[in-house]
């Protein structure tokens, strides 16, 4: 397709990519977000060897690089707080870290900078109120009032996404797995060099994501799926942590401020039908939700606005792009969202425990290969 117009709905990760690997191919695109202040939380993400490796296909991997901490290893620990085992990660470019952890603001900015700097139009505070299929092409019609006709419209706007509802209001529903995830920044420790994975009931990870600071998080069994009051979330999630390991606990006496812990119960979701309908196709969790369990969520979608991209370029038509281009990403985005979410069950006592070294070092041998 030459010169197509594009309209990306969502200005997450996978939305900004797919913006930033469009224009890279010479295609007109428009980004709507609905946050007028196009906000992200605080705490960090992990961003592992398939991630920089696509980072380096966008020509963006300095200032990614420059923007978080590398590491180059997974450090498995008992529950007890015993390391073992090492598990180490592929570096897939030359002369950089394998993984990276990140804080999620400042992946947004190199995001968000390279969106607007490769001539993209950014509109925020905006939603599509209305998709409609017209013979050729797609006519939207936008919150503000405003209406535009694109060639190709992609859904990038998350597990709850509106374009999905609109597209396929039969599809599955996210589906809450039992468990929730808590996250809180701490000050780095000394010769806190890898990801370090805490195995038990309560899975517990350490990420670096810059010299100074690095980023908690747990996962934890939440039946019924409560909701907690933002006042004494701090001492919540302290909680959660009294039968950590020993090192475990000492950081959780750090956790102190409500407005700092990030609170998110797990859900899932894979679309196994088609991606797309007509000229309008879904990528990231708006099609493959994951848990985080092998942290690569972030990288899937990535990965999906890249392949999205190139199938675009090479095909004659919307359609013979999207059939590639599932063909292309199906596979490993049901890998990950299947064992993601096993590890997760064995956690709850749903399923059988899943040995993470082993876990990680497959999910390695997997997303090494070519997307």
């Amino acid at each position: 397709m030459d010169k197509a117009n594009i309209l990306v709905i969502g200005g997450g990760i996978g939305g900004l990519t797919s913006a930033i690997a469009l224009r890279r191919e010479g295609f007109d695109v428009t980004v709507i977000e609905r946050d007028p202040d196009w906000s992200v939380y605080g705490v960090g993400i992990i961003q592992q060897s398939n991630v920089l490796r696509a980072m380096h296909h966008l020509g963006l991997l300095d200032e990614y690089v420059a923007s978080g901490a590398g590491f180059d290893t997974v450090e498995i620990f008992a529950p007890d707080g015993t390391k073992v085992a090492q598990v180490p990660s592929p570096r897939l470019v030359e002369g950089y870290p394998a993984n990276m952890g990140v804080g999620r603001r400042a992946l947004h900015k190199v995001l968000g900078d390279r969106t607007i700097g490769s001539g993209a139009i950014v509109r925020l505070g905006v939603t599509a109120t209305a998709i409609e299929e017209r013979e050729d092409g797609v006519a939207v019609r936008f919150s503000d009032g405003t209406s535009r006709n694109f060639d190709v419209v992609i859904g990038a706007d998350g597990v709850y996404s509106q374009t999905r509802a609109t597209i396929f209001p039969d599809a599955p529903q996210p589906e809450f797995t039992g468990q929730a995830v808590w996250r809180y920044n701490l000050p780095r420790t000394e010769g806190m060099d890898a990801l370090q994975a805490y195995n038990g009931p309560i899975g517990v990870g350490l990420v670096p994501m810059s010299p100074e600071v690095m980023y908690l998080f747990a996962t934890t069994p939440e039946p019924g799926n409560p909701r907690y009051p933002r006042d004494g979330l701090a001492a919540a999630m302290r909680s959660k942590l009294a039968a950590a390991a020993p090192q475990i606990r000492a950081l959780a006496e750090l956790i102190t401020q409500d407005d700092a812990v990030v609170y998110r119960p797990l859900e899932t979701l894979m679309i196994h039908g088609p991606w797309h309908k007509g000229r309008v196709v879904l990528l990231g969790d708006a099609v493959h939700a994951t848990t985080p369990h092998l942290g690569q969520g972030a990288g899937m979608a990535i990965e999906d606005a890249i392949v999205l991209a190139e199938e675009l370029a090479r095909a004659e038509t919307p359609q013979a792009a999207f059939t590639a281009y599932r063909e292309r990403r199906y596979e490993r985005c049901r890998y990950i969202v299947e064992q993601s979410l096993a590890i997760c069950m064995g956690q709850i006592g749903r399923g059988p425990a899943v040995d993470n070294h082993k876990a990680t070092a497959e999910m390695f041998a997997v997303v090494s290969q070519p997307i």
